[in-house]
């Protein structure tokens, strides 16, 4: 994190993952956020790309504090749908990810990283509402339209420098009377 930032800790790291295949049209919609925060994300953030496949995933994010990851979801909402999931608070069905073409998806490395104590202590995920999963390059636009929204939203948590102590505010206030698990539309 950035150490100029009175919130952030020294060691802290935060860890930005694109998930997808843009070979396999909405699929790559992970992939074309992390494109679009590698030159916009401030120097104290990591943006990787990634297949999807959970065993990476899980080493990807060892010993950082921090991860947001990015990737296509078909759960039957209208395509281009935004759904934002606090991990690091909530069980992620293990269905919701499951377009990847690995056996071992996002949701499982989640829920195996939660098991084994190495998920990092803030994990949030974006999902968004695929429509066509072809081969092929290039999004649908309602996908295009909403990996520009993530990638503006993501910049602005990661530029914010109390977004992180706000971040853990909230968690605190949803524990005792809610969820912090959301599902929103963009």
């Amino acid at each position: 994190m950035n150490p100029h930032h009175a919130d952030y800790t020294q060691g802290e790291a935060t860890l930005v993952i694109g998930v997808g295949n843009p070979h396999r049209r909405d699929d790559g919609a992970g992939i074309h956020v992390a494109r679009q925060l590698v030159s916009a994300a401030p120097a104290h953030v990591i943006v990787k790309e990634a297949s999807g496949e959970g065993a990476c995933l899980m080493a990807m994010w060892e010993n950082v504090d921090r991860v947001i990851l990015v990737d296509a979801v078909r759960s039957g909402s209208d395509a281009g749908r935004i759904h934002r999931l606090d991990a690091s608070r909530n069980r992620i069905p293990s269905d919701f990810f499951h377009y990847s073409t690995h056996a071992f998806s996002v949701a499982e490395a989640v829920e195996m990283s939660r098991v084994l104590k190495t998920l990092p202590q803030c994990t949030i995920l974006y999902g968004i509402e695929g429509l066509d999963f072809s081969a092929g390059v290039g999004l649908s636009p309602s996908v295009e339209k909403s990996t520009g929204k993530v990638a503006q939203e993501i910049l602005q948590i990661l530029e914010s420098p109390a977004s992180y102590r706000q971040q853990q505010e909230i968690q605190k206030k949803l524990e005792k009377g809610g969820t912090t698990c959301t599902n929103s539309h963009s």
